[in-house]
This record gives C-alpha cells, structure tokens and sequence, in this order.
C-alpha cells in the first residue's frame, strides 16, 4: 500500500511530530471528508505499507528528523513545491532562496530520484510574466541541477473557491502562453539533465519533450521500494490524473501557509478552527476519536 502525506496539508511543514508519531505507533486514522463519523485505519508499518510519498513546500521540520524516519524502514520519497510565485499568493511560503538549500541538503540526504520538483500551479502575476517564469525556471533548475531527476508541471486551475480570492491578483496562462511556457521550461530542463512532465492537463506538450505525468507513479515507486506493488488507478481523482491508488492521510483546513489557490482550505478561520483540535498525540490528524465512529481498514 502506498500512503500519501499529503495531498490534503502539508504534513513535513506543520505535522511533523504528529507524523512520527503515527509511525511510533503503527498506524494513523483518516477521516472521511463527507463523514467525520467514518474512519479508516491506515497503517503505517514495514512490510505492510510499500511507500511513503511526502507533499510539501517546506519539508525542512522533517529533514532534521530524516534518521528517525529511516529507523521505521519504510521506503519514502518527497514531491517538492518549488515556484517562484510570490506573497500574494504564497503569503506563508517561506524564503524561495532558503527553500531551495532545503532541497539541495534534502537531496543529497536521499538521493534525487526521492525527490521530485513541482512547479506547481503556473501562474501569471504583476511581476511574474511569462519571460519572468522561463528565467526564473531556468536558475532554479541550474541550482537543482544533479539533485532532482524530474519535474512536474501544472497550470493554475480556478475553482468556486480560489476564483474570488484570486481576482485581480493573478490569472491562468492563455494556451499560446502556456505553449511558450513549454519551449522556454524545456529548454533549461534539457539543459541540466531534469525531465519534464504535466499534471492533470489535457494539452498534448510532447512536441517539447512534455510528458503527462502520474505524481504517484506506480513504476517509479516500485522502483525506489525495491519491490512489485499492487495499486490499481486511483479512483476519486480529477479525470485526467494517472496516480495510483494511494492511502492519503492528511485533513482539510489544517496548512496555515494560506496559498490562495489552494483547493484544500476553505478560509483561513476554518484553519484557524481545525489546527486548535490538532494533537500530536492523536491518531487522527484533526480531532479525537471519540468512540462512536465506524473505523474501516484499507483494503
């Protein structure tokens, strides 16, 4: 089983405690979103969880814990956000030019193949045209390069609730632009050894060596585990997402980093609210099991 932390907050920036300590433990409790009632039990354990994928834009509160996450001895990897989108946006994210030592320490800590660059949503801005990515792209993939092997792309999708909090600050790229986007990221990918992938779009970019990418690749993650996995094609997901099928152990409105595209908080005093019942020594990420829940097990 593959276990994701997480799509749904960032578990290395804010969770960490909370993270090793389901791994003391064996095991975390996932809430259903529709269903706070209904729970599922993930575990959390070598030879019963294949791999772990970490989600995060600062991953640096784990990576001074990378030997007690090796003691548990299961395999892991991380997929890294890394943009140079700035505070109107990103009003939490922390200094791009520290991130970007925290992925070189982490990288050299673990090998490049465990971590993967998302460049990730593209978006145009006052300050951030499409010249502004290309250049900016390409310093930072001759910073990373030897320490990463693939990057991930993706556009800035609007949904009912970033449209609103976006307006006026910043907007999608128009198709020719995206297609400009594409030969400019190519270029300086090629350039420094990274392989370029898309998330969940439907322009074909192959003409510039694009590929479409599942962020939980079933081959690469039986690859880094050293072993065959059984995942069949996640189910829940946007129509155009490859990933594999993957346990995710995180919770809505509980990453205080208040990105105003983000899809997984709905106010920034919904997350206020939610981290107040966050408890490290909780097997739930959000919240107490109060006794009265239907706890299911992964299958």
């Amino acid at each position: 089983m593959i276990v994701s932390a997480s799509r749904r907050t960032d578990i290395p920036a804010f969770h960490a405690g909370w993270m090793l300590n389901r791994l003391e433990e064996g095991f975390a409790l996932t809430e259903n979103p529709r269903n706070p009632q209904r729970l599922t039990r993930v575990p959390l354990q070598k030879g019963l969880t294949d791999f772990i994928w970490f989600w995060s834009k600062n991953p640096a509160p784990l990576l001074r814990e990378l030997p007690r996450l090796d003691s548990f001895g299961i395999p892991y990897g991380f997929h890294f956000t890394l943009t140079p989108n700035g505070p109107l946006t990103e009003p939490g994210t922390a200094d791009k030019e520290r991130l970007l030592k925290v992925f070189l320490a982490l990288a050299e800590r673990i090998g490049p193949e465990r971590v993967i660059w998302r460049y990730d949503p593209i978006l145009l801005a006052e300050g951030l045209s499409v010249s502004d990515h290309i250049r900016l792209f390409g310093r930072m993939a001759r910073i990373l390069r030897g320490s990463t092997d693939r990057c991930i792309l993706s556009f800035l999708d609007l949904y009912t609730r970033n449209r609103t909090s976006l307006a006026g600050i910043c907007r999608p790229p128009e198709p020719e632009e995206c297609l400009e986007l594409a030969r400019g990221f190519s270029e300086a990918a090629a350039q420094n050894g990274i392989a370029l992938f898309t998330c969940a779009e439907a322009m074909d970019l192959s003409a510039f060596g694009i590929g479409h990418a599942a962020c939980i690749d079933k081959a690469l993650t039986e690859r880094l585990s050293g072993h065959p996995i059984r995942a069949v094609k996640a189910a829940g997901q946007r129509s155009l997402c490859g990933c594999a099928q993957s346990a995710d152990i995180g919770a809505y409105d509980t990453c205080p980093m208040g990105c105003r595209y983000c899809y997984a908080t709905a106010s920034a005093a919904a997350v206020q609210r939610r981290l107040a019942l966050c408890d490290p020594d909780s097997p739930l990420l959000c919240g107490q099991v109060n006794g009265r829940e239907i706890v299911d097990r992964t299958p």
